[in-house]
């Protein structure tokens, strides 16, 4: 497989997982849709749900069902609070999981923050031909998880193999 010499804008959607986080206040989410905007790919919609499996659910698979959507980028509830439920509200619709995206994000993340990388539950799988990336919630992990894994991986340029370049084969049976 090679990858593309012509960028493929995709249709993302952003939600903000918080029972805090407003419109007003909602950093992670505010850089998320203006870096996918600053690579060209075009916000299809952006929501704040609270931290509940079920709105989480809800939401991610109406977006997952449609056609039109071509990844999500999930910012918040994925750590290890009794409130924390992204991974336990999401992993279920995936149809695959992407072990090696939470495995570098925690690496990259070690970097950074030392061992505290312990508690975040990042990951990442596609449902539906959606892909789904899952992050935590403060702006710096959310920077961290886009500049450094996300934003190669959803442009067709990116050589040798990118995801993008996958989207026609994804529903293949």
């Amino acid at each position: 497989m090679s990858a593309g010499t012509d960028f493929i804008p995709l249709h993302l959607c952003v939600l903000t997982v918080s029972d805090t986080r407003t419109e007003a206040n909602d950093s992670s989410g505010d850089y998320l849709a203006e870096a996918l905007r600053a690579e060209g790919h075009v916000l299809h919609e952006r929501a704040i749900v609270r931290d509940d499996k079920y709105a989480l659910r809800a939401l991610a698979s109406r977006w997952i069902a449609d056609e039109a959507v071509h990844g999500i980028l999930v910012t918040g509830g994925t750590g290890f609070t009794g409130r924390d439920s992204t991974p336990e509200a999401l992993r279920p619709l995936l149809d695959k999981e992407m072990p090696g995206f939470g495995e570098m994000f925690r690496v990259l993340s070690f970097e950074e923050i030392g061992t505290s990388t312990l508690q975040s539950r990042a990951f990442a799988g596609l449902a539906n031909a959606t892909f789904l990336f899952a992050l935590p919630g403060s702006t710096s992990a959310c920077r961290t998880g886009w500049e450094k894994l996300i934003r190669a991986q959803l442009d067709a340029r990116t050589r040798p193999c990118n995801l993008a370049n996958l989207r026609p084969r994804l529903r293949e049976g």
